[in-house]
Parts: C-alpha cells; sequence; structure tokens
C-alpha cells in the first residue's frame, strides 16, 4: 500500500545533532596545500561550525516537503521516493536515481524544468513524470538487513516500483550507484525502458577482456593507464566501502563531523568547483545532503 510521506525529524535527533557537533575533538593538521591530503581542516572546521550555529534544519525539511513524496512497500523494503507528474497531456516517466555521496536531494532543483518546461521556454508536450527513489539505506528507504541488496537487485525494485505507479514503459537516468542500477533495468527490462542516460558507465575502468577480445589499442590502453593512476590515488574509499564498509560505519554513524568529512571530500573532488567547493554547491545544499544521510531513522 502506498503512503504519503512527510519528513519529520524528531527534535530528540537534532538535539542530539547539535551536542555533539560542539564536542568535536579535532585532530592536529600541519600547512600542505588545501585538500591534497584528505578534507581540508579549514573547510570542515567552517562547515561544521555553520552547521551548528546557522544552518537551519527545520527550514530546509519544509523546503523538501514541498516535493511530493511516498513510501512503497518492495519485497520487505520501504522505498522512499518523489513523484511529481508533468504538465500537459503526454505521459513520459523519467527515473532517475541518484549514486552516493549524494541522495534524492541533489535532483529536486531539476524538477520544475522537467515537469513544467513551459515556463522555461518549452512547451508542455516536452514534459516529464519525475520519479526519484532513495536507494536502500539510503534517505528514508529502509537499510538492508542481508548482504546481495546490489544493483541488479535494486533494478528489479524500481521494475516493481514503476508497475505499481502504473508505468508500463519509461526513461531511466543514473549517476554512480544508479548508473549500475539503471543498466540493469536496461538490461533485464528491454521491453520497458525506452531509453537509458548514464553520467558514469560501470566497468568502464576495465573490461574483462577474453581470447576472443580483440587487442588493445594504444589509446585504449593509455586510458586503462589514467584510469589505474586514478584508482591509486583516488580509489581507497571504495575500496573500503566494497570490502570493510562495517568498519567505517561505526564512526560515521557515531560522529556527524567525520560523516562529513567523509563526504565533502568527494563533493570537493567529483565537482566542477575549481578548488572552491562554495562555487557549485552552497553550505546549506552540502550540509541537506549530510543530514539527510545522517539522521533519518526508519
Amino acid at each position: 500500500m502506498m503512503e504519503p510521506f512527510k519528513i519529520s525529524i524528531p527534535e530528540q535527533q537534532l538535539h542530539d545533532l547539535s551536542i555533539r557537533l560542539k564536542q568535536v575533538r579535532w585532530p592536529s593538521s600541519f600547512s600542505i596545500e588545501p585538500w591534497a591530503l584528505g578534507t581540508d581542516y579549514s573547510f570542515l572546521k567552517g562547515l561544521v561550525d555553520y552547521w551548528g550555529s546557522e544552518y537551519n534544519w527545520r527550514e530546509q525539511e519544509a523546503w523538501l516537503n514541498r516535493f511530493p513524496q511516498f513510501i512503497e512497500h518492495v519485497d520487505g523494503f520501504d522505498i522512499h521516493f518523489v513523484h511529481v507528474r508533468g504538465e500537459g497531456t503526454s505521459e513520459r516517466p523519467l527515473l532517475l536515481t541518484h549514486g552516493w555521496p549524494g541522495s534524492f536531494v541533489e535532483m529536486l532543483e531539476l524538477i520544475p524544468y522537467l515537469t513544467t518546461p513551459s515556463l522555461y521556454g518549452g512547451h508542455a508536450e516536452e514534459a516529464f513524470d519525475v520519479i526519484i527513489p532513495s536507494l536502500p539505506g539510503f534517505a528514508f528507504s529502509s537499510k538492508p538487513s542481508r548482504p546481495g541488496v546490489g544493483s541488479k537487485y535494486v533494478a528489479t525494485l524500481w521494475a516493481k516500483l514503476m508497475d505499481r505507479l502504473g508505468y508500463e514503459r519509461y526513461l531511466v537516468q543514473g549517476e554512480d550507484i544508479g548508473a549500475g542500477v539503471s543498466t540493469w533495468l536496461a538490461f533485464m527490462y528491454p521491453e520497458r525502458v525506452r531509453g537509458l542516460h548514464l553520467n558514469y558507465i560501470p566497468g568502464s575502468y576495465k573490461p574483462p577482456l577474453t581470447q576472443n577480445t580483440p587487442s588493445v589499442s594504444e589509446e585504449e590502453q593509455a586510458y586503462f593507464d589514467i584510469v589505474a593512476e586514478w584508482l591509486d590515488r583516488e580509489g581507497a574509499y571504495s575500496a573500503l566501502h566494497r570490502t570493510k564498509p562495517e568498519t567505517l560505519a561505526f564512526a560515521l554513524s557515531d560522529s556527524p563531523t567525520g560523516l562529513a568529512s567523509w563526504m565533502v571530500e568527494k563533493f570537493q573532488g567529483w565537482s566542477d568547483c575549481d578548488g572552491d567547493m562554495e562555487r557549485s554547491f552552497s553550505l546549506d545544499h552540502i550540509l541537506t545532503n549530510i543530514s539527510i544521510t545522517g539522521l533519518p531513522i526508519r
């Protein structure tokens, strides 16, 4: 049974967050190029100070609740999702799946452009119905209690969700983890997926090569070398997520500052900010994404 959903974080959780932000034990730091060794001390100190003094979760909560949200129960999971129907009479469902370290929040500002294009120089018949689910364990979707809830399995959940929403055919878009989910959707349900768009291609690091695979060209090998160098320099987070995630989980669950550090380093490194994160994201946007990760309990 699909249920309307409103975000309402208990005041006790906000009070607990406030206490933890006031009791941070800051590590020592030595002068080096900002972000060269990970999260920049000065930026994080300023972000945490802003979080504890000026950031207003209730204002952000009210903004989030302007978007129609629901909970659907699918195969034992409570799946949280945003669902906004487009203007006009043509039905073009668009399923957007987020990745890490983001959440459904990062896609909300797209919704007016996609659902009401006539307000932005387009035409009503170009509108989409937008569906933005939260991955299991993210935001307000329930957490997996067993292994195996990967991209392929989540794709089956999304297919059932879209079926219950009455959409027989739809378009899909994904980034990061969401790109894996969207790819599996297109692979397993080709008769239902009308189009696939990705801003990360799963398996692009180096596809499996067999005896029947044509020899790698010099250009392809140069690309693989660049990717290998990047993974060596930047991929420690991914190795930890894939191999020993519970080791990190204790620290991130207990410390909002630790969670912020783990996430903002990627916001800075993966955005077109030229070293200044606030060129791409407001502090409120960053902290709402972090809060969405750290506050909800379902």
